[in-house]
């Protein structure tokens, strides 16, 4: 890290592992949920669907749909490297993701990173997900902090978006 921070917020999924998930086959399963209900997905993409998903009624089976494989995904994740440095860190650790809470929990516990890790905000934790800020925010409150003394570690455009829309500063993987 560049500076002194009382506290670090990790992204999981490309930061600290790698979640082994098809996401053709979550698009084709949440598809399905659509057209199960009658309602035509218009061709819309995974997030789009999932974004929508409210406007139709069918936000829990959309979002089950894509937390079965994303909690797969978890149970066959890779390790990445910076999961390594978390041992050795003494400052609290939250993490913050796009994924499901259950997902992030069982990745965490699959590759013995639980016990440094003091919060877990996922995607079905708050109201808002990444990029709006409520669910940074949330990871930073549960750690006891302050934005302005934390930094979020991620991969994406949408976790800078996310620091950024949270007063936050950012380091990229």
């Amino acid at each position: 890290m560049t500076r002194e921070y009382e506290g670090i917020v990790y992204d999981l999924d490309g930061t600290l592992v790698r979640l082994n998930v098809d996401w053709a086959a979550v698009a084709r399963d949440v598809t399905a949920v659509y057209e199960d209900a009658g309602v035509s997905p218009d061709g819309r993409d995974l997030w789009g669907l999932f974004e929508d998903a409210h406007t139709h009624g069918l936000r829990d089976p959309v979002h089950e749909a894509i937390a079965a494989h994303e909690r797969e995904g978890a149970r066959n994740s890779d390790r990445l490297s910076l999961a390594d440095d978390l041992a050795d860190e003494h400052r609290p650790i939250a993490v913050c993701s796009l994924n499901c809470e259950a997902a992030c929990h069982i990745a965490l516990e699959i590759h013995d990173l639980a016990d440094h890790v003091a919060a877990v905000v996922g995607r079905d934790t708050v109201a808002e997900y990444k990029p709006h800020p409520q669910p940074l925010l949330e990871a930073v409150s549960a750690i006891e902090l302050e934005p302005g003394t934390v930094v979020f570690v991620g991969d994406t455009e949408r976790d800078e978006k996310t620091a950024q829309r949270a007063g936050m500063d950012f380091e990229w993987v």
